[in-house]
């Protein structure tokens, strides 16, 4: 398997450690670079939240290319493991935490604790149906800052709805097997 790195922003080419052996499917470069292609404007100064993180492969591009802060949210402790190391290699601890617990929890804490993010990536394994679960907790907009972008992830087989409680979908990508879905608060 491909090394994975850093694609872009202060950390390019810096390849990420230790997450062949834990079988966490991370996001392929080219879907990433995608993704940070169309959200080019939007990560620069945003408090990211990266949810099912994985390797944190999202959350730590989106830190190169000049978020303030990026969340990481995973129920596996290898993967909370794995992200910790990533963040400590490529000298982003300041600016990134990690919590290993329940996504769906940890976002209702989260809305508890009064915390606002301006992006927010939501990349769960395949086949398990949480992003449509996910959007339904994020559609509140308790979470969101005041003009977020949501982007789910999703493998093509499986469905999500047009709108979540305040969210819209207002774009689908394709990419092989993996679709894109790019949510907006209603105006």
């Amino acid at each position: 398997m491909r090394a994975m790195r850093i694609i872009a922003g202060s950390r390019q080419g810096r390849q990420l450690v230790d997450w062949e052996a834990s079988g966490i499917r991370p996001m392929r470069d080219f879907v990433r670079s995608a993704l940070f292609n169309i959200l080019a404007a939007m990560v620069p100064d945003s408090v990211f939240l990266d949810l099912y993180a994985g390797t944190g492969g999202v959350g730590l591009e989106a830190l190169s290319r000049g978020a303030r802060s990026c969340t990481f949210v995973d129920a596996s402790s290898e993967a909370c493991r794995i992200i910790r190391r990533n963040l400590d290699a490529l000298d982003l601890l300041s600016v990134g935490e990690v919590f290993e617990a329940d996504c769906l929890r940890t976002v209702e804490e989260l809305k508890r604790r009064g915390r606002r993010f301006d992006t927010v990536f939501i990349g769960p394994p395949y086949y398990h149906e949480l992003v449509p679960r996910t959007m339904e907790a994020l559609g509140d907009g308790r979470l969101l800052g005041s003009d977020p972008v949501v982007v789910a992830e999703i493998h093509k087989t499986e469905e999500a709805h047009e709108a979540y409680g305040e969210l819209r979908l207002i774009d689908t990508r394709r990419y092989g097997d993996n679709h894109l879905l790019f949510y907006r608060q209603d105006e």
